[in-house]
């Protein structure tokens, strides 16, 4: 399929209530296929929300009460992968017959991370991908991804996948998408300042490759009364004003940031383009220079994982070990 319609929602999460979120994600699915969308795209952590404005309560050296019962409602409003949550999701692009990829809140025992799951036109979860490296503040309440979750994937609508928000700032990353052959380059994110479209249209003619990039549009409506809000009160209700694209392989935009509220923008994609655009510049063909430069990517799974001690040959740590690094050698696996 050379053309593909896709859509991006611009369109808030309410916050603490992940029920509710899920139910909106639903009515914007519905809309984007009856309007003929075959893709739709939505922000980053849209289930679950993105927490803007929270400090938790934290400083060096230290956490507040309040900020642990902050974190402790973040928690709650996540969703396990797989789930109950993760199901219903599911059925969504299934009734609506239609890719749907969007950013959620994952829980994974006590750690929470910024996650995208793709979902196919039959429900079915195809994979997911977790943020590498979360930004600033980011850091406290999400854990980090590693290389077994950015995946290409190579579907009836083109060959899709995702980078969230600030990593699309790794030049690596952005290459290993390229080098799976990436033609509708997903990039969902919380950043509403006017020169991130800069950067799309950037990887755009970088990777010679569509992107949508979507973002909450959020007011101070859309979170709890009690919610945290560090910068302090301001009489503008507008916490993310959006400002979602869609960019041809050209560097164009093919719909140009919007800041005018919750919305979808819609674009007809041809495929048929990127290679008009690979022909004077292929990051990863006749651009690439493989005899000087490499790029080598880890995409094993890194679980947490403890080294067990030997019960027939215990270790007395306090004692004179000699060599230590044989005895450790051959103790530690």
């Amino acid at each position: 399929m050379n053309q593909v319609k896709v859509a991006v929602a611009q369109a808030g999460s309410i916050y603490g209530n992940t029920d509710a979120t899920i139910e909106k994600l639903s009515d914007f699915t519905q809309d984007a296929s009856a309007a003929g969308a075959r893709l739709i795209l939505f922000p980053e952590v849209f289930v679950g929300g993105y927490a803007r404005g929270e400090d938790f309560g934290s400083f060096v050296g230290g956490r507040t009460p309040r900020g642990r019962d902050a974190f402790r409602r973040y928690w709650e409003g996540a969703i396990d992968v797989p789930g109950a949550e993760v199901q219903r999701i599911g059925q969504v692009a299934r009734t609506n017959n239609i890719h749907l990829v969007t950013g959620v809140l994952e829980r994974d025992g006590g750690t929470l991370y910024c996650t995208i799951l793709f979902f196919s036109p039959e429900g079915v979860l195809l994979g997911k991908h977790r943020k590498l490296m979360p930004t600033g503040l980011e850091r406290l309440v999400w854990g980090f991804g590693d290389g077994s979750t950015m995946p290409v994937f190579d579907t009836e609508v083109g060959k899709i996948g995702a980078v969230i928000c600030w990593e699309n700032y790794m030049p690596l990353m952005r290459f290993h998408m390229y080098t799976q052959g990436i033609q509708i380059y997903l990039a969902p994110t919380a950043d509403n300042r006017p020169d991130w479209a800069a950067s799309m249209q950037h990887i755009a003619k970088e990777g010679r490759c569509f992107v949508l990039s979507s973002n909450q549009y959020t007011t101070v409506a859309d979170f709890p009364d009690d919610h945290h809000r560090a910068q302090g009160t301001s009489s503008d209700p507008v916490m993310s004003s959006g400002g979602s694209c869609i960019v041809a392989p050209s560097g164009e935009f093919l719909v140009a940031p919007t800041s005018e509220g919750e919305c979808i923008i819609y674009a007809d994609l041809d495929l048929g383009e990127i290679a008009r655009w690979k022909f004077d510049f292929d990051v990863v063909g006749h651009y690439s220079r493989p005899d000087i430069f490499r790029l080598n990517v880890d995409t094993a799974p890194r679980p947490v994982q403890c080294a067990r001690i030997q019960e027939e040959t215990p270790i007395d740590l306090f004692s004179d070990l000699g060599d230590s690094s044989t005895t450790f050698e051959k103790a530690v696996h």
